[in-house]
């Protein structure tokens, strides 16, 4: 356990399905200290927008959604204006929807100043595509976790499973290449390994085996 003379920011970055939001939901648990999932404020304002029917390329309205949103997590959920949004968040849609949020300046700017703020008052494990390399670019530990496209779709799509859904394997190995394409390829803060960023491949890892990895960093600093 980690106390307030010794704070630490965690940064895992990676692309889709590499098991970044359950790797670092763990290694905070374990440490007692805050899971901040940025990818899931990108989806919020993704479902905010689709249910408002707002053009993201609008940027009038898209300045009023943003000044008239509040993001906040508590106990593992995530909360939107006040509602428990989490469940809603986790599709398809909301995915390929936070990577089109991610690539307007208005969205990260706004969402980027708030993990910031929350990374200098306490210590946390900050998952996303580009914490390492913008957000969080003096983190005492940098991780970017990666797997092969195949195995990252499998893994999705046994979590869809789970959920009730059925899903298509070969449509979503394909959102799976989309995303990583956008992602990797967007011009504001793209998804890379930041140079001093620890590489993890996780095809053949389980979840305990990556988080001990980690901790194991950690307990090196």
């Amino acid at each position: 356990m980690l106390n307030s003379e010794n704070l630490i920011r965690i940064a895992i970055d990676g692309p889709g399905g590499a098991g970044k939001s359950t790797i670092a939901k763990l290694v905070a648990k374990e440490l007692s200290i805050d899971y901040i999932d940025t990818g899931a404020m990108y989806r919020a304002i993704g479902l905010k927008l689709s249910k408002n029917n707002v053009d993201i390329d609008d940027e009038e309205e898209l300045i009023k959604v943003l000044d008239d949103t509040e993001i906040d997590f508590n106990k593992g959920s995530v909360y939107l204006d006040g509602i428990d949004v989490s469940d809603q968040i986790r599709t398809s849609e909301m995915s390929m929807m936070a990577s089109n949020c991610s690539k307007k300046k208005l969205v990260r700017e706004k969402l980027v100043s708030i993990q910031r703020e929350m990374g200098m008052r306490k210590s946390v494990v900050m998952d996303g595509r580009d914490i390492g390399t913008n957000v969080l670019k003096d983190a005492e530990i940098k991780i970017f976790l990666t797997a092969g496209a195949e195995i990252r779709a499998k893994r999705r799509y046994d979590e869809l499973l789970g959920k009730g859904e059925r899903p298509d394997y070969d449509r979503v190995l394909k959102e799976i290449v989309e995303r990583d394409y956008q992602d990797s390829n967007r011009k504001l803060n793209p998804l890379e390994k930041a140079a001093d960023a620890i590489l993890l491949d996780t095809s053949s890892m389980s979840i305990k085996e990556v988080a001990d990895c980690i901790k194991g960093y950690i307990e090196k600093i």
